[in-house]
């Protein structure tokens, strides 16, 4: 799925589409993109259409922040700034459970769950464009619904 994104709303309201469509369950998605490209900003989108009506930090420092909406468990995590990807074997990473979404994947490969989704963010113009790449059978369904939710 290709998506051009005008601004950061539109950011916002594509994390929303897809907030709407997400399954219960285990699902890991990666977001990749340079420093500002809207990574945040689709995961907020997606939060709030869960229900969270605070603030959604970038988990930069703390590197997860847990989120349980609509009867589902969430955990945002952001490796920008992880020195060593062994740091996500004392984390846990690997027996959390529920959704990951996972900002600056590539920092942590070898330790992380394989994603069922993949979306990269770019700007583009004045604007972002959002590719996504479904890696399991799961990220195939969630992304051909999510691509008929947000046209």
């Amino acid at each position: 799925m290709q998506l051009f994104l005008a601004d950061s709303a539109a950011t916002e309201a594509a994390g929303a589409a897809l907030g709407r469509v997400l399954p219960k369950g285990d699902l890991v998605v990666y977001l990749q993109g340079d420093l500002g490209a809207g990574k945040t900003t689709l995961v907020r989108g997606l939060l709030r259409a869960l229900g969270h009506s605070g603030r959604v930090p970038s988990p930069t420092y703390t590197l997860v922040e847990p989120y349980e909406l609509a009867g589902r468990s969430l955990r945002h995590l952001d490796l920008y700034r992880l020195s060593d990807p062994e740091e996500l074997v004392y984390l846990g990473v690997r027996d959390m459970s529920g959704i990951l979404l996972v900002e600056w994947p590539e920092k942590g490969a070898q330790y992380l769950p394989e994603p069922d989704l993949l979306c990269h963010l770019a700007q583009s113009g004045t604007g972002r464009r959002l590719e996504t790449e479904a890696r399991s059978s799961s990220g195939m369904t969630l992304q051909s619904v999510w691509e008929v939710t947000d046209k």
